[in-house]
């Protein structure tokens, strides 16, 4: 076929501007992104794959486009035999290549790469405008198992209509045992359940959401869904169309003792599950928050909660502030929650943060994410996206977010903020470390792009424009950004910790990595906590509220047949181990006997401690956070080998059961029956009497030849502090 003649049968694959052939930016990178050449595994790493480089997914179009044209005198392509191109050759398995044939001859990813070569091999034009966004034909509500669905994909720019651009984008199933795709965008149900299709092409994302219902399903227990809750109300519509039941709601007891633990890191005394089961006012529930709410111990639960957030621990290396400024931080901190600030003015508190620590005990989170670095290279522009607005932008430092929509020129204008401050480091003996905003009005405010030098001015991550006034700290048009009531991340991100705090499992998992490609679980309740939350003035306590006085939260961790599986819609409450802190708290609690830390008086609790370096064996082995991120995943709930080792076998727990001034000790003194002393036990431990298995067990070891009634209570205590229903939130 003659070459003008081959142009034009290749140009009807191209959607770039007319005559030119294929568009580099919109089809030939596209191309290599789908084929997999620019990811991490192959070309698209740090250091290339065998002497050739591309920006990973194609994030440096022009930087890709001098590597194949001209690097080592071109030898890639041919301008005068393109057919013959040495890429073409591999890709297509005539020629030896480690990643193996991807493509035929006469495919249409083929018919671009060659369409794009008989063209003159066109790189990016400035003047081509960038993609604005992408979008997917609309999808049925709900399906089948084996119900195939075909996605299409539109790519709208603003020099055109949107155009089909399904065969060169990337398709990825969040859930494989609900859903598959195939790389041409077509869709196999496979299960039951709800889950997530993530779409990408060039630097947008989009989902597709997939609703497979359960086929059989049982009624729920017991108990009705409120009317007038809206968080059960969201829950339900989401569960009737999973076809997924309710379990029933837990015992009152189990209750009291669930929010307890959740609000104040205490255990409930038996009195006080005594008089709380034998409360028949339904208005209970909220008075008894309420009054957890005011408590001291509210504070310390709820300010260990932002020091793990904030990552408020002493620097990795070459510290300068020193216990005495993590202790200040934290003092600080946990003042603000006892005056309920509102986590917007927090936000701006800890954002214009400025001078010395000893001055502004906020100045420890500079510090530690400033470290020995310039603020806009420092770890601190990702962390307070991660803090503040949920999200990781980490990865966009260096390349272009892979599963968002932010760029590195995104990243690098958010980091521009940062520009205009110092962070003047000394020693301890040197005197106090200082951040400083730097005071000349005419410089001016930015960073330069680390590849061709451009200047780059602040500007947030949503794009939007405007920018600080001049003389001002950049750091004020940033806070305001971050706590605006219009941001789409701010309140969201911290209405999602919270239930993650209460419920065991955020709408969105991690709790730190909201994107578009990693939807809710339930998008209405997320979107419900988000207006209560910012309509309630930002303030912790109104959604706490909310969430523990819903049936949500009073949902039994009992699962039925129909609801078993389910781990994302809180169809049933989800039992968790309780936090490290929190469970050594407990067992100091129930056998009367107070942990000793070094440096602390007597009676301290492990969640006022304001140092995560502190040395203990049960907190390290227990999971407690390092802070090293703001992520809540540091701090882990899974059980291993050798917590339970810790417990079965530890010294530390059989001295505090037998120890004189012990609650083991005055049971014993205080005389009554072994029946009844291992009744208040279960009372004290579990905050329930013994039941009738129990009572039946306990009589039988009493009943042993030789039998000690005093070595039979203490024993009973051990396995009572060593069972699941102790150490767990349930």
């Amino acid at each position: 076929m003659a070459p003008l003649l081959l142009l034009a049968v290749l140009a009807q694959d191209a959607t770039g501007p007319a005559n030119r052939g294929p568009s580099f930016l919109r089809e030939v990178v596209p191309v290599f992104t789908r084929l997999g050449c620019n990811q991490g595994a192959c070309h698209g790493k740090g250091s290339g794959q065998n002497g050739f480089r591309l920006s990973l997914r194609g994030y440096a179009p022009a930087q890709d486009h001098a590597s194949i044209t001209r690097e080592f005198s071109g030898r890639r392509v041919s301008p005068t035999a393109p057919a013959d191109s040495e890429l073409l050759r591999k890709i297509t398995g005539e020629a030896p290549h480690e990643g193996g044939k991807l493509i035929d001859k006469g495919s249409r990813e083929y018919r671009v790469l060659l369409g794009w070569m008989l063209a003159g091999m066109p790189g990016p034009e400035e003047a081509e405008p960038p993609l604005e966004r992408i979008s997917l034909d609309t999808l049925p509500e709900r399906g089948s198992p084996g119900d195939r669905w075909n996605l299409k994909v539109r790519a709208h720019w603003p020099d055109g209509p949107p155009q089909d651009v399904t065969w060169l984008a990337r398709f990825t199933s969040n859930n494989n045992a609900i859903a598959t795709v195939a790389p041409d965008g077509s869709v196999r149900l496979e299960g039951p359940g709800e889950t997530s299709i993530q779409v990408s092409f060039q630097s947008e994302v989009t989902v597709a959401t997939v609703r497979v219902p359960h086929r059989e399903t049982t009624p729920a227990a017991s108990g009705s869904v409120r009317p007038d809750h809206p968080v059960d109300r969201a829950i339900a519509r989401q569960l009737d169309g999973l076809g997924i039941p309710l379990s029933g709601l837990a015992g009152d007891a189990t209750w009291l003792r669930r929010v307890c633990l959740d609000l104040t890191g205490r255990l409930p005394a038996p009195a006080q599950v005594e008089a709380f089961v034998g409360d028949r006012d339904p208005g209970k529930y909220g008075r008894q928050v309420d009054r957890l709410l005011a408590t001291p111990e509210f504070v310390d639960v709820w300010t260990l909660f932002l020091a793990e957030l904030f990552q408020n621990r002493r620097e990795r290396d070459h510290d300068v502030r020193g216990l005495a400024g993590v202790r200040s931080f934290h003092a600080w901190l946990r003042e603000e929650v006892a005056a309920s600030t509102p986590w917007d003015a927090l936000a701006r508190r800890i954002l214009l943060a400025t001078g010395t620590v000893s001055r502004d005990p906020a100045v420890g989170y500079w510090i530690v994410g400033v470290g020995e670095a310039q603020p806009p290279s420092s770890e601190m522009p990702a962390m307070i996206a991660q803090a503040f607005l949920g999200t990781r932008v980490g990865c966009a430092q260096c390349h272009n977010h892979p599963t968002e929509r932010y760029t590195q020129e995104d990243f690098l204008r958010q980091a521009a903020y940062l520009s205009r401050l110092k962070l003047d480091r000394k020693g301890p003996r040197q005197g106090d470390t200082s951040l400083v905003p730097l005071a000349d009005a005419a410089a001016k405010t930015g960073i330069a792009h680390p590849r061709g030098g451009a200047f780059l001015e602040p500007r947030p991550l949503d794009r939007s424009p405007g920018g600080p006034p001049p003389g001002e700290d950049p750091r004020a048009h940033l806070a305001g950004w971050v706590t605006a009531p219009n941001n789409p991340f701010f309140a969201r991100a911290m209405a999602n910790r919270i239930w993650r705090h209460l419920m065991g499992r955020g709408l969105v998992e991690p709790v730190d990595d909201l994107r578009a490609t990693n939807p809710p679980a339930n998008p209405e309740l997320l979107d419900l906590l988000e207006r209560e939350f910012r309509g309630s003035g930002y303030r912790f306590q109104h959604l706490i509220r909310l969430i523990a006085t819903s049936e949500a939260y009073r949902r039994s961790s009992a699962t039925l047949a129909g609801n078993r599986l389910d781990d994302r819609h809180h169809s049933h409450f989800l039992a968790r181990r309780l936090p490290a802190e929190v469970l050594l708290d407990a067992l100091s609690q129930a056998t009367g006997v107070p942990e000793d830390f070094p440096g602390h008086p007597r009676g301290t609790r492990a969640v006022q401690l304001a140092d995560p370096g502190l040395p203990s064996r049960f907190l390290t082995t227990f999971g407690r956070s390092e802070r090293v991120t703001a992520c809540a995943c540091e701090k882990t709930a899974e059980v291993t080998l050798p917590q339970v080792l810790h417990l079965l076998n530890g010294d530390r727990l059989l001295e505090k059961i037998h120890h004189p001034a012990g609650v083991l000790a005055k049971l014993n003194q205080g005389g009554g029956t072994p029946l009844h002393q291992a009744d208040t036990l279960h009372r004290i431990c579990l905050a329930r009497p013994m039941d009738g298995a129990g009572t039946r067990a306990f009589q039988e070891a009493l009943a042993e030849p030789g039998a000690n009634p005093g070595d039979v209570l203490a024993d009973l205590f051990w396995s009572l502090l060593n069972a699941k229903e102790f150490s767990f939130q349930h």
